[in-house]
């Protein structure tokens, strides 16, 4: 496979083309961000530890019959993905209250809910990423009503495989985003990431936080939180 031309770049990777038109490279970077890119840094050693615990989900995912972007593992910070569009609706998927939840409605964080709960944002910086629903994603065309469904389901699906394997590992799986793309032929795959950038992993014994928050709340020790997630998860 042989790397072309830069595509992207976004907050945390970069997208390349290749030799073949339906597969792109990504590449993923130390650079993080947070507050809608109000607040910027480096976590060194994210890059790598982001992009082998996605692969290594992804298989796992695809194994369990959730279809993802994955293809292959290139290196320690790339790997090739099928080229999608992305459908531009974040969705997350919440076990414990914390984060904008707690704060949109005034509860305090580390609530378990009875059930698993969904929402949708609107994937769109200039906007502000807002909160979305389903009938407004169709009113816009963003989704059809078969494709959120069949989102739903995986999401979910997603959330009850990571729930357990974190568990295997010490580790309460709070809630996470999710973004889906579409392939050429319109099927529906899950793409970008699954890692501490995108989730809220806390410590099950200590409730400590190993993910993003400890850059965005100035916690400290946040490469720490990351190596810790890659000891547990990939066992390195």
């Amino acid at each position: 496979m042989v790397k072309k031309e830069q595509l992207y770049e976004g907050k945390a990777k970069k997208v390349f083309a290749t030799d073949d038109p339906q597969v792109v490279i990504v590449d993923y970077k130390d650079d993080a961000t947070a507050f809608n890119g109000e607040k910027k840094g480096t976590i060194t050693g994210k890059g790598v530890i982001n992009n082998q615990m996605t692969n290594h989900l992804m298989r796992k995912l695809e194994a369990s019959g959730i279809p993802t972007h994955y293809v292959e593992e290139l290196s320690e910070r790339e790997t090739a993905v099928k080229k999608v569009s992305i459908v531009p609706l974040e969705v997350i998927i919440r076990n414990l209250s914390a984060g904008s939840f707690s704060k949109r409605y005034g509860v305090e964080e580390g609530i378990a809910f009875e059930q698993p709960t969904i929402e949708f944002s609107y994937k769109d910086d200039a906007l502000g990423d807002p909160l979305i629903n389903d009938y407004h994603a169709v009113a816009l065309k963003l989704a059809t009503w078969e494709e959120i469904e069949l989102i739903k389901k995986y999401a979910f699906a997603v959330n009850d495989f990571l729930k357990k394997t974190l568990l295997e590992c010490g580790i309460t799986l709070v809630d996470f985003k999710l973004e889906f793309g579409k392939l050429s032929d319109g099927t529906i795959v899950l793409a970008d990431e699954i890692s501490p950038d995108t989730c809220r992993f806390w410590d099950v014994k200590t409730g400590e936080k190993l993910d993003k928050d400890r850059f965005r709340r100035d916690l400290g020790n946040v490469e720490g939180a990351y190596q810790e997630m890659s000891r547990r998860l990939l066992g390195k």
